[in-house]
């Protein structure tokens, strides 16, 4: 995937987004572009045509207003530390250059560590 600044990264997804994208592919056009997701005209889908399919399907469960991309990313980086996953892979999983940007989403996880305090100790 090329980010911001067309820096190039890897994005490793689980098993069920797999059997998703070769359900797409399979159903797709056939198209000789190296790229996955393609527009209505067999382009490569930019990143505000993506956004928007995405809305297409958001406002088909009536969730239209509650979620952007950035709640997305949001979400997902609050979902790894959450899990107890380490602030150097949240920064490399999110394309973070800098680990203080992704120490922004650090806030919620001590919420939650002061929340099992609370919950399973004695003293809590």
């Amino acid at each position: 995937v090329l980010g911001k600044g067309s820096k190039e990264r890897l994005i490793p997804f689980g098993e069920s987004a797999s059997e998703a994208i070769n359900y797409y592919l399979l159903d797709r056009k056939k198209s000789s572009s190296k790229e996955i997701f393609l527009s209505n005209r067999g382009k490569k889908m930019s990143r505000i045509g993506f956004w928007q399919r995405i809305k297409i399907y958001l406002s088909r469960e009536n969730l239209k207003n509650s979620i952007s991309p950035h709640t997305l990313r949001h979400a997902f980086a609050t979902h790894l530390l959450n899990r107890g996953a380490d602030l150097r892979s949240v920064q490399l999983l999110l394309g973070h250059s800098d680990l203080s940007t992704t120490q922004i989403y650090t806030h919620i996880a001590k919420q939650r560590l002061s929340d099992v305090l609370k919950k399973h100790h004695p003293r809590g």
